[in-house]
């Protein structure tokens, strides 16, 4: 057998090793899949108790400037929600930017639906916060008259963080009791909400949650009433959701002095541009 032959046979048998190699791994990648989609199916089955119900239909609204963990820790919960549909909601579908222009937007949002689009009737409507995002929705216009009429039809209307004065600009707070970060609480009472000082706060259909992490306690809390506690659990463990945070300053009333006079001076410019932003917002409405 000449070299060129014995060469031929070596790089076909490589060839064919490849061919196998590469086919057994989409083999067991798609048995892999289709197992995990059948155990998936068979545990709703088995729990229906638990996972039973309609096809939920969850509208988060994404915008320019909003503060990414916002949106982030609802999501989360809610994606691991079984038989539910999830819209990221915006004027368009062009990439959002969730951080000022200058910082560089590191993990762009890509909304997936319009608000023409947008399904009527969701099951949840949520808005996340976020400065300088949060002022620029507040006399947004077409934002507010979006969540004005989607208000009217959807089971929970919720938020994050500042979110809850977009809600409240939007005038669908008036006379709930309601959350926002810290920082802005008090700004609700401008919009007609009644300040509420909580992680969750629930009045009726208006779910509201504290500051950014409060993202992941208000999902679950969320989760417990579109389903119920233990599916809330089950998604809580599939999580591993229990922090334990290094230090315990995560409210103005545990921090130390130092620390609330840092911030207090950081936000004084904010928070005053808070409250203007919404007495205009207030006055345009007239609630």
């Amino acid at each position: 057998m000449d070299r060129d032959r014995r060469n031929f046979i070596k790089f076909s048998s490589l060839l064919a090793s490849i061919s196998l190699f590469k086919f057994g791994n989409v083999w067991a990648e798609q048995a892999t899949k289709e197992s995990a989609e059948k155990n998936h199916l068979e545990a709703m089955k088995r729990y229906k108790s638990l996972t039973g119900g309609k096809k939920l239909k969850i509208g988060m609204l994404v915008y320019p400037g909003m503060f990414l963990q916002d949106l982030v820790g609802p999501l989360a919960v809610f994606e691991s929600l079984m038989n539910r549909d999830i819209h990221l909601i915006w004027k368009n579908k062009q990439v959002v930017a969730n951080e000022k222009k200058e910082h560089k937007c590191l993990i762009p949002v890509t909304p997936t639906t319009t608000f023409d689009e947008c399904p009527k009737k969701l099951d949840v409507l949520f808005v996340p916060g976020g400065v300088p995002g949060t002022f620029t929705m507040m006399e947004d216009k077409e934002v507010l008259d979006f969540l004005i009429e989607q208000g009217k039809t959807a089971r929970y209307v919720t938020s994050v963080c500042t979110g809850s004065l977009i809600l409240g600009a939007a005038g669908l707070l008036k006379g709930y009791k309601a959350t926002s970060h810290w920082a802005t609480l008090d700004v609700l009472a401008e919009l007609g909400a009644i300040p509420t000082k909580s992680r969750v706060v629930i009045d009726r259909n208006r779910i509201t949650g504290g500051g950014v992490t409060a993202g992941i306690d208000f999902g679950l809390k969320i989760v417990s009433m579109l389903r119920s506690e233990d599916y809330a659990k089950a998604v809580q463990l599939y999580l591993e959701y229990n922090p334990e945070p290094p230090f315990d300053s995560g409210t103005p009333e545990k921090a130390p002095a130092i620390v609330n006079q840092f911030l207090d001076d950081m936000f004084a410019g904010m928070k005053e541009t808070a409250k203007q932003t919404a007495k205009r917002a207030r006055k345009l409405r007239r609630f």
